[in-house]
């Protein structure tokens, strides 16, 4: 990984390529971000970076996330999120990473939280088939048919059944920077990425570029 920053999902929109065809893209204010962290091998075992995004009052935060911004010297933020980049060296403590460190035709990977539905059953989670609806099979139709086997006479692990359904985290790999705003702080990424509008996303460079 080369470069990596925190963002916040503004929603979807499009825009017309010179062409005249139209791109739906969605829209991300990315950073600025502050290095509130610096892991290195001789300390940590490993390089890496750790960016703080969106100022936070001192009332929601506890003792340890005071004293962990203090002792860095940067100005508290209310999300954290480690990037491991190929080069940390180039990075210090309090140093600022803007939008600019992406440009237009980059490739990019967005990982964000997926909106969640809550408990849900095997139709809407799995996209199971309904049970009939005639010749007496009822009265549920949107319960999961016969499970088992004869032997061995239990159900198998990871079975598709009802139970939570979304709120997770989701990586969509290959993405392509259409436009760039460095004054409002805004990439446009073609294309859908996860979680609900005002989501938490990381983006990073593409790792299948």
């Amino acid at each position: 990984m080369k470069k990596g920053i925190i963002g916040k999902k503004i929603g979807m929109t499009q825009i017309f390529d010179e062409v005249g065809n139209v791109i739906p893209v969605t829209v991300i204010e990315a950073g600025p971000c502050v290095v509130a962290q610096k892991k290195t091998v001789e300390n940590d075992g490993y390089d890496a970076v750790q960016l703080g995004f969106m100022d936070v009052k001192e009332k929601h935060m506890t003792k340890a996330e005071k004293g962990h911004f203090e002792k860095a010297g940067v100005p508290a933020k209310k999300h954290l999120k480690e990037f491991r980049l190929d080069d940390c060296s180039a990075l210090n403590v309090g140093d600022v990473i803007s939008v600019d460190t992406f440009a237009a035709g980059d490739k990019v990977d967005v990982t964000g939280i997926t909106k969640g539905h809550g408990y849900t059953g095997v139709v809407k989670r799995w996209n199971a088939h309904m049970l009939q609806h005639t010749h007496g099979v009822g009265p549920i139709h949107r319960q999961p048919g016969s499970m088992g086997v004869i032997d061995p006479a239990r159900i198998f692990k990871n079975k598709r059944m009802a139970g939570q359904y979304g709120n997770e985290q989701v990586t969509v790999l290959n993405l392509n920077i259409v436009k760039i705003d460095t004054e409002k702080n805004l990439i446009a990424v073609k294309g859908a990425i996860p979680g609900a509008k005002g989501g938490i996303v990381f983006i990073r460079d593409s790792v299948k570029a």
